[in-house]
């Protein structure tokens, strides 16, 4: 980006290394914080943190400071394309990853590429769009990161994106690259929080893939690999534990015991995931919810009295979300 002014040496210079500094932090705690925190507050706060960014890199941006600013930026616009998706807005968030990625571009940054094939990646599979999501998911193989648990995402992703397209042999060769990715993991992520990938999410994500390829071994795998996640994020102290991720493996746990035919051992977790749930309703949290609510609709049981009142608190789960608040566009 040009510089449109001349720098002024009796002012303070915005894009210096002790405003880097501070600007970094702040950034990697909202990150941090990401995961068990509710969501709108800190989409304002990364939006303005957006807003403080642009406004330094439309001016002259030292050569020295250049890359840090890029890739500092870039992690703010990729949590804020997590945060649009998760508070409803796809487009939003498919913008602001596009805006995240060219500031990887420029800070030459593989890990935050690769982050970031894998959140396209995953928009376009809630957007039921699941060929586009296992294209973006191994056009990331490109970009080995330097560090962090990107790749495991990835390949996370991907697997759920084959099942969902019935392609068992590809979901289980993402899932195999999961691991070996995991093997290969020799520095934690750093800003850790929303661009972490623990073990706990990888077996969630397990869990989902082998429900979409469904069978009685699908059904067993499921469920074992939801109780694993459970157990995982449970080991997490209380102001800690990772509040959606969580949610989203009972809900698995809780569609695996609906197809095996446990009503009460489903109704269980969907009342843990409603009690759990009420201060950070994200999109995926709810289109589980309404599957599950479908899923309710055609089972056996359907008309038993446990089963009504299931579907009618998923529904007023849902309902009572409202609409969600105005998102802006990346600049």
């Amino acid at each position: 980006m040009p510089a449109t002014e001349p720098a002024n040496p009796t002012r303070p210079d915005p894009s210096g290394p002790q405003n880097l500094e501070r600007f970094r932090a702040d950034v990697a705690r909202i990150i941090d914080d990401y995961p068990h925190q509710p969501v709108f507050p800190l989409y304002v706060a990364l939006r303005d943190l957006r807003d403080r960014a642009m406004k330094v890199l439309e001016r002259r941006v030292p050569a020295e400071h250049a890359r840090d600013w890029f890739h500092t930026t870039g992690l703010v616009c990729a949590a804020m394309a997590n945060a649009s998706f998760d508070l409803g807005h796809s487009a939003a968030a498919e913008a602001q990853a596009r805006t995240a990625f060219q500031c990887a571009e420029q800070a030459g940054s593989n890990a935050l590429r690769c982050w970031l094939r894998g959140t396209q990646s995953l928009v376009a599979y809630w957007d039921d769009r699941c060929r586009d999501s296992v294209e973006l998911a191994q056009d990331g193989l490109r970009h080995q990161p330097e560090a962090g648990t990107a790749m495991v995402r990835l390949a996370a992703v991907e697997a759920r994106a084959q099942a969902r397209l019935g392609d068992a042999h590809a979901a289980e060769r993402a899932l195999t690259r999961a691991e070996e990715a995991r093997d290969q993991v020799a520095e934690a992520d750093d800003p850790a929080g929303l661009m972490e990938f623990p073990v706990a999410k990888q077996y969630g994500y397990a869990s989902s893939t082998a429900l979409w390829l469904g069978g009685q071994v699908g059904l067993a795998r499921a469920e074992r690999d939801a109780i694993t996640a459970i157990a995982g994020y449970a080991q997490e102290p209380a102001a800690r534990q990772r509040i959606g991720e969580l949610c989203l493996a009972r809900l698995d746990l809780a569609a695996a015991r609906l197809r095996g035919g446990e009503l009460d051992g489903a109704a269980e977790q969907v009342d843990l995931v409603l009690a759990a749930a009420a201060t950070r309703r994200t999109e995926a949290l709810l289109r589980r919810l309404r599957r599950l609510g479908k899923a309710l609709e055609r089972t056996p049981l359907q008309a038993a009295p446990a089963a009504v009142e299931l579907r009618e608190k998923i529904g007023s789960f849902c309902a009572a979300r409202g609409v969600s608040p105005p998102i802006g566009q990346p600049r």
